[in-house]
């Protein structure tokens, strides 16, 4: 159970941000244990605590199992994590979660630790929803579920079974300094996932991974990404959308200052034909992108359909409004360096493109840039020259 301090160390709290009446909870376990069931009781104890308390995971490496922290809590939490929790490194079938923060206002985690998904196991298994609808889920390692004013910061993600960030439901949240590692070969290993959420910010972080190294699901607005470094991995993603009924509206997403290195796609906005809904994206803008040998750097695929999962030759309905690349240069790893593949239903509307120089070496032929069912306004420089190519088909379509 949680203790209060003497006068001295109050002052200590004082100087690093905590407040006189705060609340320590310490999980009182040596390292090799498993922690599960100390952590869950901590972090029960501060979230009926009236002032704001935090939880410590000291340094050393720990057992984890599937645990939720729920709220909603009387007064905010902070947990620090300094050392490395780990999953069960077996492939878990059937179970979504693994760590789970959820229902809470004013949540705090960092300290610098680990959160280690051991997927490994899981990979070479049983992992095959990203070729099919009828697969089992595998647990994502940490899920932010109806999280709001949150600052989540100096931690790091390795080697989840599934993806390692799932952000749901969140309003203002603010994420800096992470760290996300997996094979490149690991499969839907996304770095952070987000959907249904307003007010996100992803800042100062690197995610190298084996899928989309950020992924925006339907019902995301407001997200800004700044400064983070991206490869390897499948790149910087709006969706896929049009998957699933219900999908929500997605508007002002703002990718600026990142990089992208050795990545299979780079700024890619992906959308199903034979959509089971029709919504809108709109507001999207990528600017001041460095790519490095990156495959795909820029593209708009509105004919996305992994292993052919739907109708292709049904339009698709969703909707992209106002989409803006500007200031992106670099190498591809392919000679389409942009490719504007929109929908013959609903062409792509109001899209710029500013100050493109993207260049490409290979035996080919010079990079290309290719558009269909869009017509898209230029600003400044293109190189390629826009819109100058015939189109031809993504990879395995």
């Amino acid at each position: 159970m949680g203790a209060y301090f003497g006068v001295s160390t109050i002052f200590i709290f004082c100087l690093l941000g905590f407040s006189a009446n705060a609340e320590v909870f310490n999980i009182g376990s040596s390292s090799g244990s498993d922690i599960t069931q100390a952590l869950l009781k901590a972090f029960t104890s501060a979230c009926q605590s009236l002032s704001p308390s935090k939880v410590v995971i000291p340094k050393g490496e720990f057992k984890l199992g599937e645990i939720e922290m729920r709220g909603p809590c009387k007064a905010p939490v902070e947990i620090t994590l300094q050392g490395t929790v780990k999953a069960d490194g077996n492939a878990i079938q059937g179970k979504e979660k693994w760590v789970v923060f959820g229902n809470m206002n004013g949540f705090k985690l960092n300290g610098g630790g680990v959160f280690d998904g051991e997927g490994n196991a899981a990979w070479r298994r049983v992992n095959n929803c990203h070729q099919t609808f009828n697969c089992k889920k595998l647990p994502i390692s940490i899920r932010f579920d109806f999280v709001e004013n949150a600052e989540i910061k100096d931690i790091s993600s390795i080697d989840a079974k599934n993806f390692h960030i799932n952000v749901l439901g969140a309003k203002n949240m603010t994420m800096s300094n992470i760290k996300i590692t997996a094979p490149e070969d690991s499969p839907n290993t996304d770095g952070i996932h987000l959907g249904r959420s307003d007010g996100v910010k992803i800042l100062n972080s690197f995610i190298s991974t084996g899928d989309d190294c950020i992924s925006v699901g339907d019902g995301t607005s407001n997200l800004h990404v700044e400064k983070v470094t991206c490869g390897p991995g499948h790149g910087i993603s709006v969706g896929s959308l049009g998957r699933y009924g219900k999908e929500q509206d997605v508007s002002g997403i703002r990718v600026v200052n990142c990089t992208l290195q050795e990545t299979d796609n780079g700024l890619r906005i992906k959308t199903w034909p034979s959509a089971a809904c029709s919504t809108t994206a709109s507001d999207i803008h990528f600017e001041d992108i460095i790519v490095k040998n990156v495959t795909n750097p820029i593209l708009i695929d509105q004919e996305y359909c992994p292993w052919n999962q739907c109708n292709k030759k049904k339009a698709s309905t969703i909707k992209l409004v106002n989409i803006s690349f500007k200031n992106v240069r670099g190498t591809s790893g392919n000679k389409d360096a942009v490719k504007l593949l929109c929908s013959k239903g609903y062409p792509c509307q109001n899209v710029e493109i500013g100050d493109i120089d993207i260049k490409y070496s290979g035996a080919d032929g010079p990079a290309t840039f290719q558009c269909s069912n869009v017509s898209p306004r230029l600003l400044g420089a293109q190189s390629p020259e826009a819109c100058s190519s015939p189109v031809t088909k993504l990879p395995g379509q």
